[in-house]
Protein backbone atom coordinates (compact mmCIF):
# COMPACT_ATOMS: atom_id res chain seq x y z
CA UNK A 1 0.00 0.00 0.00
CA UNK A 2 1.34 3.42 -0.86
CA UNK A 3 2.57 5.85 1.77
CA UNK A 4 -0.09 8.55 1.98
CA UNK A 5 1.89 10.92 4.20
CA UNK A 6 1.52 11.97 7.79
CA UNK A 7 -1.77 11.43 9.63
CA UNK A 8 -3.71 14.30 11.09
CA UNK A 9 -3.13 12.81 14.55
CA UNK A 10 0.65 12.50 14.80
CA UNK A 11 2.11 9.14 15.78
CA UNK A 12 5.42 8.00 17.15
CA UNK A 13 6.22 4.69 15.45
CA UNK A 14 5.84 1.93 17.99
CA UNK A 15 8.67 -0.20 16.65
CA UNK A 16 11.01 -0.66 13.70
CA UNK A 17 12.54 -3.38 11.60
CA UNK A 18 15.94 -3.44 13.28
CA UNK A 19 17.07 -6.83 14.59
CA UNK A 20 13.67 -8.51 14.22
CA UNK A 21 13.59 -12.10 12.99
CA UNK A 22 11.18 -15.05 12.93
CA UNK A 23 11.02 -16.76 16.28
CA UNK A 24 12.86 -20.12 16.21
CA UNK A 25 10.61 -23.13 15.66
CA UNK A 26 7.88 -21.04 14.03
CA UNK A 27 8.88 -21.10 10.35
CA UNK A 28 6.54 -22.39 7.65
CA UNK A 29 8.88 -25.24 6.74
CA UNK A 30 8.98 -26.39 10.37
CA UNK A 31 5.19 -26.20 10.64
CA UNK A 32 4.70 -28.21 7.43
CA UNK A 33 7.22 -30.84 8.54
CA UNK A 34 5.26 -31.27 11.78
CA UNK A 35 2.05 -31.71 9.74
CA UNK A 36 3.68 -34.39 7.58
CA UNK A 37 4.86 -36.16 10.73
CA UNK A 38 1.43 -35.94 12.37
CA UNK A 39 -0.64 -36.95 9.31
CA UNK A 40 1.51 -38.31 6.47
CA UNK A 41 -1.59 -39.69 4.75
CA UNK A 42 -2.80 -36.10 4.13
CA UNK A 43 0.51 -34.22 3.72
CA UNK A 44 2.88 -35.33 1.00
CA UNK A 45 6.35 -33.80 1.26
CA UNK A 46 5.57 -31.63 -1.76
CA UNK A 47 1.80 -31.02 -1.59
CA UNK A 48 -1.54 -31.45 0.15
CA UNK A 49 -4.10 -34.14 -0.66
CA UNK A 50 -7.89 -34.10 -1.03
CA UNK A 51 -10.13 -36.26 1.18
CA UNK A 52 -13.27 -37.96 -0.05
CA UNK A 53 -14.75 -41.42 0.05
CA UNK A 54 -12.71 -42.16 3.18
CA UNK A 55 -9.38 -41.80 1.32
CA UNK A 56 -6.73 -39.12 0.99
CA UNK A 57 -6.11 -38.68 -2.74
CA UNK A 58 -3.19 -37.13 -4.59
CA UNK A 59 -5.46 -35.40 -7.08
CA UNK A 60 -5.88 -31.87 -8.32
CA UNK A 61 -3.34 -29.29 -9.38
CA UNK A 62 -1.85 -27.48 -6.35
CA UNK A 63 -2.54 -23.76 -6.55
CA UNK A 64 0.57 -21.63 -6.28
CA UNK A 65 0.12 -19.88 -2.95
CA UNK A 66 2.08 -17.39 -0.89
CA UNK A 67 1.65 -16.40 2.73
CA UNK A 68 0.38 -12.88 3.38
CA UNK A 69 2.89 -12.70 6.25
CA UNK A 70 5.96 -12.17 4.07
CA UNK A 71 5.08 -13.24 0.52
CA UNK A 72 6.99 -16.53 0.67
CA UNK A 73 5.65 -19.76 -0.84
CA UNK A 74 3.39 -22.08 1.16
CA UNK A 75 1.35 -25.16 0.29
CA UNK A 76 -1.64 -24.30 -1.86
CA UNK A 77 -4.99 -26.09 -2.14
CA UNK A 78 -5.00 -29.01 -4.64
CA UNK A 79 -7.62 -27.82 -7.14
CA UNK A 80 -9.85 -30.57 -8.52
CA UNK A 81 -12.16 -30.52 -11.53
CA UNK A 82 -15.99 -30.74 -11.50
CA UNK A 83 -16.04 -34.44 -12.40
CA UNK A 84 -14.07 -35.35 -9.29
CA UNK A 85 -16.22 -33.04 -7.16
CA UNK A 86 -19.31 -34.93 -8.34
CA UNK A 87 -17.63 -38.23 -7.43
CA UNK A 88 -16.80 -36.78 -4.01
CA UNK A 89 -20.43 -35.77 -3.45
CA UNK A 90 -21.68 -39.24 -4.39
CA UNK A 91 -19.14 -40.85 -2.06
CA UNK A 92 -20.15 -38.47 0.73
CA UNK A 93 -23.78 -39.55 0.25
CA UNK A 94 -22.66 -43.15 0.77
CA UNK A 95 -20.87 -42.08 3.97
CA UNK A 96 -24.02 -40.25 5.03
CA UNK A 97 -26.26 -43.31 4.58
CA UNK A 98 -24.00 -45.30 6.90
CA UNK A 99 -23.40 -42.56 9.47
CA UNK A 100 -27.05 -41.58 10.00
CA UNK A 101 -27.67 -45.01 11.55
CA UNK A 102 -24.76 -44.75 14.01
CA UNK A 103 -26.14 -44.35 17.57
CA UNK A 104 -25.79 -40.89 19.04
CA UNK A 105 -23.64 -42.22 21.91
CA UNK A 106 -21.05 -43.45 19.41
CA UNK A 107 -21.23 -40.19 17.46
CA UNK A 108 -20.56 -38.30 20.67
CA UNK A 109 -17.58 -40.52 21.49
CA UNK A 110 -16.02 -40.16 18.04
CA UNK A 111 -16.52 -36.39 17.89
CA UNK A 112 -15.01 -36.09 21.36
CA UNK A 113 -12.01 -38.14 20.26
CA UNK A 114 -11.53 -35.87 17.24
CA UNK A 115 -11.74 -32.73 19.38
CA UNK A 116 -9.26 -34.16 21.90
CA UNK A 117 -6.84 -34.98 19.09
CA UNK A 118 -7.14 -31.45 17.68
CA UNK A 119 -6.53 -30.11 21.17
CA UNK A 120 -3.30 -32.12 21.28
CA UNK A 121 -2.26 -30.31 18.07
CA UNK A 122 -3.63 -26.94 19.12
CA UNK A 123 -0.43 -24.94 18.72
CA UNK A 124 0.34 -26.47 15.32
CA UNK A 125 -3.15 -25.66 14.04
CA UNK A 126 -2.72 -22.10 15.32
CA UNK A 127 0.71 -21.74 13.70
CA UNK A 128 -0.77 -22.80 10.37
CA UNK A 129 -3.39 -20.05 10.74
CA UNK A 130 -0.62 -17.51 11.33
CA UNK A 131 1.18 -18.44 8.11
CA UNK A 132 -1.87 -19.10 5.93
CA UNK A 133 -4.14 -16.19 6.83
CA UNK A 134 -1.91 -13.86 8.86
CA UNK A 135 -3.59 -14.14 12.26
CA UNK A 136 -1.54 -12.94 15.22
CA UNK A 137 -0.56 -15.80 17.53
CA UNK A 138 -3.03 -15.03 20.31
CA UNK A 139 -5.96 -14.72 17.93
CA UNK A 140 -4.96 -17.88 16.05
CA UNK A 141 -4.98 -19.91 19.26
CA UNK A 142 -8.32 -18.31 20.20
CA UNK A 143 -9.77 -19.45 16.86
CA UNK A 144 -8.75 -23.04 17.57
CA UNK A 145 -9.98 -22.91 21.18
CA UNK A 146 -13.37 -21.46 20.22
CA UNK A 147 -13.91 -24.26 17.75
CA UNK A 148 -13.03 -27.03 20.19
CA UNK A 149 -14.78 -25.57 23.24
CA UNK A 150 -17.88 -24.88 21.18
CA UNK A 151 -18.09 -28.44 19.88
CA UNK A 152 -17.64 -29.81 23.41
CA UNK A 153 -20.71 -27.78 24.42
CA UNK A 154 -22.75 -29.32 21.60
CA UNK A 155 -21.58 -32.79 22.63
CA UNK A 156 -23.11 -32.16 26.06
CA UNK A 157 -26.36 -30.75 24.63
CA UNK A 158 -26.95 -32.89 21.55
CA UNK A 159 -29.42 -35.38 23.07
CA UNK A 160 -31.85 -32.59 23.91
CA UNK A 161 -31.34 -30.84 20.58
CA UNK A 162 -32.10 -33.88 18.41
CA UNK A 163 -34.99 -35.22 20.49
CA UNK A 164 -37.67 -36.12 17.95
CA UNK A 165 -35.41 -35.22 15.04
CA UNK A 166 -33.21 -37.13 12.61
CA UNK A 167 -30.45 -36.49 10.07
CA UNK A 168 -31.09 -34.89 6.69
CA UNK A 169 -31.71 -37.03 3.59
CA UNK A 170 -28.24 -36.15 2.31
CA UNK A 171 -24.92 -34.72 3.50
CA UNK A 172 -24.17 -31.09 4.32
CA UNK A 173 -22.06 -29.13 1.82
CA UNK A 174 -19.93 -26.34 3.30
CA UNK A 175 -18.45 -23.34 1.47
CA UNK A 176 -16.83 -20.78 3.74
CA UNK A 177 -14.51 -17.79 3.63
CA UNK A 178 -10.89 -18.02 4.70
CA UNK A 179 -10.92 -15.94 7.87
CA UNK A 180 -12.11 -18.50 10.46
CA UNK A 181 -11.20 -22.02 9.26
CA UNK A 182 -11.54 -23.54 12.71
CA UNK A 183 -14.14 -21.63 14.73
CA UNK A 184 -16.59 -21.27 11.82
CA UNK A 185 -15.95 -23.98 9.21
CA UNK A 186 -14.50 -26.88 11.22
CA UNK A 187 -16.83 -26.14 14.13
CA UNK A 188 -19.86 -26.31 11.81
CA UNK A 189 -18.72 -29.57 10.22
CA UNK A 190 -18.24 -31.28 13.59
CA UNK A 191 -21.70 -30.20 14.77
CA UNK A 192 -23.23 -31.40 11.50
CA UNK A 193 -21.56 -34.79 11.98
CA UNK A 194 -22.63 -34.93 15.62
CA UNK A 195 -26.23 -34.41 14.45
CA UNK A 196 -25.98 -37.49 12.22
CA UNK A 197 -24.86 -36.11 8.86
CA UNK A 198 -21.81 -36.59 6.69
CA UNK A 199 -20.12 -33.29 5.85
CA UNK A 200 -18.10 -32.13 2.86
CA UNK A 201 -16.28 -28.80 2.67
CA UNK A 202 -14.56 -26.82 -0.05
CA UNK A 203 -11.23 -25.43 1.09
CA UNK A 204 -11.23 -21.62 0.96
CA UNK A 205 -9.02 -20.74 -2.00
CA UNK A 206 -7.44 -17.71 -0.29
CA UNK A 207 -6.15 -19.50 2.80
CA UNK A 208 -6.55 -22.19 5.43
CA UNK A 209 -5.86 -25.29 3.31
CA UNK A 210 -3.16 -26.81 5.54
CA UNK A 211 -5.00 -26.05 8.79
CA UNK A 212 -8.20 -27.65 7.51
CA UNK A 213 -6.27 -30.59 6.06
CA UNK A 214 -4.73 -31.35 9.45
CA UNK A 215 -8.05 -30.91 11.27
CA UNK A 216 -9.86 -33.19 8.79
CA UNK A 217 -7.08 -35.78 9.03
CA UNK A 218 -7.57 -35.93 12.80
CA UNK A 219 -11.37 -36.08 12.39
CA UNK A 220 -11.09 -38.87 9.79
CA UNK A 221 -8.81 -40.87 12.08
CA UNK A 222 -11.52 -40.65 14.74
CA UNK A 223 -13.95 -42.27 12.28
CA UNK A 224 -15.92 -39.18 11.31
CA UNK A 225 -17.51 -38.93 7.82
CA UNK A 226 -15.84 -35.73 6.65
CA UNK A 227 -14.59 -34.82 3.18
CA UNK A 228 -12.38 -31.91 2.13
CA UNK A 229 -11.87 -30.87 -1.49
CA UNK A 230 -10.35 -27.83 -3.18
CA UNK A 231 -11.27 -26.07 -6.36
CA UNK A 232 -12.69 -22.98 -7.99
CA UNK A 233 -16.03 -22.06 -6.46
CA UNK A 234 -17.57 -21.22 -9.83
CA UNK A 235 -16.36 -24.47 -11.42
CA UNK A 236 -17.44 -26.70 -8.54
CA UNK A 237 -20.77 -24.97 -7.92
CA UNK A 238 -22.81 -27.50 -9.89
CA UNK A 239 -21.53 -30.27 -7.60
CA UNK A 240 -21.22 -28.54 -4.23
CA UNK A 241 -24.36 -26.39 -4.49
CA UNK A 242 -26.84 -28.00 -6.88
CA UNK A 243 -26.07 -31.72 -6.67
CA UNK A 244 -29.27 -33.65 -5.84
CA UNK A 245 -27.41 -35.71 -3.23
CA UNK A 246 -26.86 -32.67 -0.97
CA UNK A 247 -29.23 -32.26 1.97
CA UNK A 248 -28.17 -28.76 3.05
CA UNK A 249 -25.79 -26.00 1.98
CA UNK A 250 -23.89 -23.87 4.50
CA UNK A 251 -22.22 -20.77 3.02
CA UNK A 252 -20.14 -17.98 4.56
CA UNK A 253 -18.77 -15.30 2.25
CA UNK A 254 -19.38 -12.08 0.36
CA UNK A 255 -22.61 -10.85 -1.18
CA UNK A 256 -21.49 -11.33 -4.76
CA UNK A 257 -20.63 -15.01 -4.31
CA UNK A 258 -23.56 -15.49 -1.96
CA UNK A 259 -25.96 -14.06 -4.52
CA UNK A 260 -24.71 -16.52 -7.13
CA UNK A 261 -25.13 -19.40 -4.66
CA UNK A 262 -28.65 -18.24 -3.77
CA UNK A 263 -29.57 -18.06 -7.47
CA UNK A 264 -28.27 -21.59 -7.99
CA UNK A 265 -30.40 -22.81 -5.09
CA UNK A 266 -33.63 -21.08 -6.03
CA UNK A 267 -35.30 -24.03 -7.72
CA UNK A 268 -33.81 -26.85 -5.62
CA UNK A 269 -35.74 -26.48 -2.35
CA UNK A 270 -32.59 -27.38 -0.39
CA UNK A 271 -32.03 -26.45 3.22
CA UNK A 272 -29.55 -23.58 3.37
CA UNK A 273 -27.98 -20.91 5.53
CA UNK A 274 -26.03 -18.26 3.64
CA UNK A 275 -24.09 -15.75 5.74
CA UNK A 276 -23.01 -12.69 3.74
CA UNK A 277 -21.40 -9.43 4.68
CA UNK A 278 -23.06 -6.19 5.70
CA UNK A 279 -21.78 -2.78 6.77
CA UNK A 280 -21.91 -3.14 10.57
CA UNK A 281 -22.22 0.24 12.28
CA UNK A 282 -21.83 2.01 15.63
CA UNK A 283 -24.34 4.81 16.08
CA UNK A 284 -23.33 7.47 18.64
CA UNK A 285 -26.14 9.65 19.91
CA UNK A 286 -26.56 11.62 23.18
CA UNK A 287 -23.59 9.79 24.68
CA UNK A 288 -20.89 10.63 27.24
CA UNK A 289 -19.15 7.38 28.33
CA UNK A 290 -16.05 7.87 26.20
CA UNK A 291 -13.67 5.67 28.21
CA UNK A 292 -16.08 2.76 27.76
CA UNK A 293 -16.34 3.35 24.02
CA UNK A 294 -12.55 3.68 23.65
CA UNK A 295 -12.03 0.19 25.08
CA UNK A 296 -14.48 -1.25 22.55
CA UNK A 297 -12.86 0.69 19.71
CA UNK A 298 -9.44 -0.78 20.46
CA UNK A 299 -10.70 -4.35 20.55
CA UNK A 300 -12.54 -3.70 17.30
CA UNK A 301 -9.25 -3.59 15.37
CA UNK A 302 -8.48 -7.24 16.13
CA UNK A 303 -7.44 -9.19 13.04
CA UNK A 304 -7.52 -5.98 11.00
CA UNK A 305 -11.33 -5.99 11.01
CA UNK A 306 -11.33 -9.06 8.74
CA UNK A 307 -14.39 -10.40 10.54
CA UNK A 308 -18.05 -10.61 9.61
CA UNK A 309 -18.90 -8.83 12.89
CA UNK A 310 -16.29 -6.05 12.64
CA UNK A 311 -17.47 -2.43 12.91
CA UNK A 312 -15.95 -0.30 10.12
CA UNK A 313 -18.56 2.51 10.19
CA UNK A 314 -19.23 5.09 12.93
CA UNK A 315 -22.27 7.35 12.66
CA UNK A 316 -21.78 10.27 15.05
CA UNK A 317 -24.08 13.06 16.25
CA UNK A 318 -22.55 16.35 15.10
CA UNK A 319 -22.64 17.87 18.60
CA UNK A 320 -20.51 14.95 19.84
CA UNK A 321 -18.01 14.82 17.00
CA UNK A 322 -15.17 16.61 18.81
CA UNK A 323 -15.57 14.36 21.84
CA UNK A 324 -15.70 11.29 19.62
CA UNK A 325 -12.43 12.28 17.92
CA UNK A 326 -10.77 12.86 21.28
CA UNK A 327 -11.60 9.25 22.19
CA UNK A 328 -11.09 7.68 18.76
CA UNK A 329 -7.81 9.14 17.48
CA UNK A 330 -5.61 8.00 20.40
CA UNK A 331 -7.07 4.50 20.01
CA UNK A 332 -6.33 4.22 16.29
CA UNK A 333 -2.85 5.62 16.90
CA UNK A 334 -2.17 2.88 19.46
CA UNK A 335 -3.08 -0.01 17.14
CA UNK A 336 -0.21 -2.51 16.83
CA UNK A 337 0.40 -4.36 13.56
CA UNK A 338 3.25 -6.20 11.89
CA UNK A 339 4.82 -9.61 11.29
CA UNK A 340 3.01 -12.01 13.68
CA UNK A 341 6.15 -14.06 14.37
CA UNK A 342 8.84 -11.34 14.47
CA UNK A 343 10.85 -11.02 17.69
CA UNK A 344 13.96 -9.07 18.62
CA UNK A 345 15.42 -11.88 20.76
CA UNK A 346 14.95 -15.65 20.59
CA UNK A 347 13.55 -15.86 24.11
CA UNK A 348 11.02 -13.06 23.58
CA UNK A 349 7.34 -14.05 23.56
CA UNK A 350 5.51 -13.68 20.28
CA UNK A 351 4.31 -10.11 19.77
CA UNK A 352 0.96 -8.94 21.11
CA UNK A 353 -0.43 -7.48 17.91
CA UNK A 354 -3.90 -6.24 17.06
CA UNK A 355 -3.42 -7.52 13.53
CA UNK A 356 -0.91 -8.73 10.98
CA UNK A 357 -1.37 -8.59 7.20
CA UNK A 358 -4.64 -8.57 5.33
CA UNK A 359 -5.29 -11.77 3.41
CA UNK A 360 -3.20 -10.86 0.33
CA UNK A 361 -1.26 -8.18 -1.47
CA UNK A 362 -4.16 -8.03 -3.94
CA UNK A 363 -6.54 -7.16 -1.10
CA UNK A 364 -4.11 -4.55 0.21
CA UNK A 365 -3.93 -2.91 -3.21
CA UNK A 366 -7.73 -3.01 -3.51
CA UNK A 367 -8.10 -1.22 -0.18
CA UNK A 368 -5.54 1.38 -1.27
CA UNK A 369 -7.58 2.07 -4.41
CA UNK A 370 -10.80 2.41 -2.41
CA UNK A 371 -9.14 4.77 0.07
CA UNK A 372 -7.75 6.92 -2.75
CA UNK A 373 -11.16 6.94 -4.45
CA UNK A 374 -12.93 8.09 -1.28
CA UNK A 375 -10.43 10.88 -0.64
CA UNK A 376 -10.28 12.04 -4.28
CA UNK A 377 -14.07 12.34 -4.32
CA UNK A 378 -14.23 14.44 -1.18
CA UNK A 379 -13.75 12.19 1.84
CA UNK A 380 -11.56 13.68 4.57
CA UNK A 381 -8.56 11.59 5.73
CA UNK A 382 -8.66 11.89 9.50
CA UNK A 383 -5.92 9.36 10.08
CA UNK A 384 -3.54 7.39 7.88
CA UNK A 385 -0.82 5.30 9.44
CA UNK A 386 2.33 4.22 7.65
CA UNK A 387 4.18 0.92 7.24
CA UNK A 388 6.94 2.40 9.42
CA UNK A 389 4.56 2.06 12.39
CA UNK A 390 4.70 -1.75 12.19
CA UNK A 391 7.22 -4.37 13.30
CA UNK A 392 8.81 -6.37 10.51
CA UNK A 393 11.77 -8.55 9.63
CA UNK A 394 14.36 -6.46 7.74
CA UNK A 395 13.86 -6.73 3.99
CA UNK A 396 10.62 -8.67 4.17
CA UNK A 397 7.76 -8.25 1.69
CA UNK A 398 5.18 -5.99 3.36
CA UNK A 399 2.82 -5.70 0.38
CA UNK A 400 -0.09 -7.36 2.26
CA UNK A 401 0.05 -4.97 5.22
CA UNK A 402 -2.38 -2.07 5.58
CA UNK A 403 -1.81 0.54 8.32
CA UNK A 404 -5.02 1.76 9.98
CA UNK A 405 -6.99 4.41 8.10
CA UNK A 406 -9.98 6.60 9.04
CA UNK A 407 -11.96 8.65 6.52
CA UNK A 408 -14.62 11.22 7.37
CA UNK A 409 -17.69 11.51 5.14
CA UNK A 410 -16.94 9.05 2.33
CA UNK A 411 -19.09 10.31 -0.56
CA UNK A 412 -22.04 8.17 -1.71
CA UNK A 413 -20.41 7.63 -5.10
CA UNK A 414 -17.47 5.67 -3.64
CA UNK A 415 -17.31 2.01 -2.65
CA UNK A 416 -16.46 2.69 1.00
CA UNK A 417 -19.77 4.51 1.51
CA UNK A 418 -21.96 1.42 1.11
CA UNK A 419 -19.72 -1.66 1.31
CA UNK A 420 -17.78 -3.35 4.08
CA UNK A 421 -14.02 -2.85 3.45
CA UNK A 422 -13.01 -6.07 5.26
CA UNK A 423 -9.79 -4.46 6.42
CA UNK A 424 -8.47 -1.87 8.92
CA UNK A 425 -10.29 1.03 7.27
CA UNK A 426 -12.88 3.01 9.23
CA UNK A 427 -15.36 5.47 7.81
CA UNK A 428 -17.14 8.11 9.87
CA UNK A 429 -20.40 9.89 9.05
CA UNK A 430 -21.70 12.94 10.96
CA UNK A 431 -25.48 13.39 11.34
CA UNK A 432 -27.87 15.94 12.86
CA UNK A 433 -31.12 14.04 13.44
CA UNK A 434 -32.35 10.64 14.52
CA UNK A 435 -33.69 10.06 11.00
CA UNK A 436 -30.24 10.72 9.52
CA UNK A 437 -28.67 8.47 12.14
CA UNK A 438 -30.89 5.55 11.19
CA UNK A 439 -30.51 6.13 7.45
CA UNK A 440 -26.72 6.13 7.76
CA UNK A 441 -26.73 3.02 9.96
CA UNK A 442 -28.83 1.21 7.35
CA UNK A 443 -26.66 2.15 4.36
CA UNK A 444 -25.93 -1.41 3.22
CA UNK A 445 -29.42 -2.94 3.13
CA UNK A 446 -29.01 -5.15 6.15
CA UNK A 447 -26.21 -6.19 8.47
CA UNK A 448 -25.28 -8.92 10.89
CA UNK A 449 -24.61 -6.70 13.92
CA UNK A 450 -24.85 -3.06 14.98
CA UNK A 451 -24.46 -1.07 18.20
CA UNK A 452 -25.75 2.16 19.66
CA UNK A 453 -23.73 4.27 22.09
CA UNK A 454 -26.36 6.21 24.01
CA UNK A 455 -26.72 7.21 27.66
CA UNK A 456 -30.50 6.81 27.59
CA UNK A 457 -31.13 3.07 27.27
CA UNK A 458 -34.85 3.57 26.57
CA UNK A 459 -34.04 5.87 23.66
CA UNK A 460 -31.37 3.44 22.43
CA UNK A 461 -33.83 0.56 22.40
CA UNK A 462 -36.39 2.62 20.52
CA UNK A 463 -33.81 3.55 17.90
CA UNK A 464 -32.52 -0.02 17.67
CA UNK A 465 -35.95 -1.15 16.49
CA UNK A 466 -35.27 0.73 13.24
CA UNK A 467 -31.75 -0.57 12.69
CA UNK A 468 -31.59 -3.34 10.08
CA UNK A 469 -29.18 -5.65 11.87
CA UNK A 470 -29.77 -9.03 13.48
CA UNK A 471 -27.94 -8.35 16.75
CA UNK A 472 -27.85 -4.86 18.24
CA UNK A 473 -25.74 -3.89 21.24
CA UNK A 474 -26.47 -1.03 23.60
CA UNK A 475 -23.13 0.51 24.65
CA UNK A 476 -21.35 -2.70 23.70
CA UNK A 477 -20.43 -4.56 20.51
CA UNK A 478 -22.13 -7.74 19.40
CA UNK A 479 -20.40 -10.84 18.08
CA UNK A 480 -21.30 -13.93 16.12
CA UNK A 481 -21.67 -15.92 19.32
CA UNK A 482 -21.86 -19.66 19.67
CA UNK A 483 -23.79 -22.21 21.62
CA UNK A 484 -27.26 -21.18 22.72
CA UNK A 485 -27.28 -17.69 21.12
CA UNK A 486 -28.74 -17.60 17.59
CA UNK A 487 -26.97 -15.78 14.79
CA UNK A 488 -28.30 -14.47 11.51
CA UNK A 489 -28.69 -11.33 9.45
CA UNK A 490 -31.20 -8.83 8.12
CA UNK A 491 -31.78 -7.87 4.52
CA UNK A 492 -29.08 -8.88 2.06
CA UNK A 493 -26.64 -9.94 4.79
CA UNK A 494 -28.23 -13.38 5.22
CA UNK A 495 -30.42 -15.88 3.42
CA UNK A 496 -32.01 -18.97 4.92
CA UNK A 497 -31.95 -20.60 8.33
CA UNK A 498 -30.35 -18.94 11.32
CA UNK A 499 -27.75 -20.83 13.32
CA UNK A 500 -26.35 -21.15 16.85
CA UNK A 501 -27.34 -23.66 19.51
CA UNK A 502 -30.65 -25.39 18.82
CA UNK A 503 -31.07 -23.42 15.59
CA UNK A 504 -27.87 -24.80 14.09
CA UNK A 505 -28.81 -28.37 14.92
CA UNK A 506 -32.39 -27.88 13.70
CA UNK A 507 -31.06 -26.49 10.41
CA UNK A 508 -29.26 -29.79 9.73
CA UNK A 509 -31.91 -32.18 11.04
CA UNK A 510 -35.57 -32.90 10.24
CA UNK A 511 -38.49 -33.27 12.61
CA UNK A 512 -41.79 -35.09 12.41
CA UNK A 513 -43.65 -32.09 10.94
CA UNK A 514 -43.25 -32.15 7.13
CA UNK A 515 -44.29 -28.48 6.99
CA UNK A 516 -41.70 -27.33 9.55
CA UNK A 517 -40.46 -23.79 9.04
CA UNK A 518 -37.07 -22.97 10.45
CA UNK A 519 -36.25 -19.70 12.19
CA UNK A 520 -34.53 -17.57 9.61
CA UNK A 521 -34.46 -15.02 6.84
CA UNK A 522 -36.45 -16.66 4.03
CA UNK A 523 -38.18 -15.09 1.01
CA UNK A 524 -41.88 -14.68 1.34
CA UNK A 525 -42.33 -14.37 5.08
CA UNK A 526 -41.07 -12.39 8.04
CA UNK A 527 -38.52 -13.63 10.52
CA UNK A 528 -39.96 -16.27 12.79
CA UNK A 529 -39.22 -15.76 16.49
CA UNK A 530 -37.08 -18.34 18.29
CA UNK A 531 -39.16 -21.10 19.87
Amino acid sequence: MADHGQPVFMVTPSCNTLHHHIKPGKSWSEAYARCHEAAPEAFDPDRLRNLWGGQWRRTGEPLRSVTPVDGSSIAGPPMIEPDEAREAIRATLDDHKHWRDVPVAERRARVTAAVDSMDDHRDLLALLLVWEIGKPWRLARTDVDRALDGVRWYVEEIDRMIDGRGPLPGPVSNIASWNYPMSVLMHAMLVQVLAGNAAIAKTPTDGGAACLTLACALAHRAGLPVALVSGSGSRLSSALVRAPEIGCLAFVGGRSAGGQVAAALVDTGKRHFLEQEGLNTWGIWEFSQWDLLAAHLKKGFEYGKQRCTAYPRYVVQRQLFDQFLAAYLPVVASVRFGHPLAVAHDDDPLPELDYGPVISAVKSADLARKIDEAVSKGGVPLYRGTIADGAFVPGQDTSAYVPPVAILAPPPSCALHHAEPFGPVDTIVVVDSEAELLAAMNASNGALVASLACDDETLARRLSGEVQAFKIGINKPRSRGDRDEPFGGRGASWKGAFVGGDHLVHAVTVGDDPGERLYGNFPGYSLYPPT
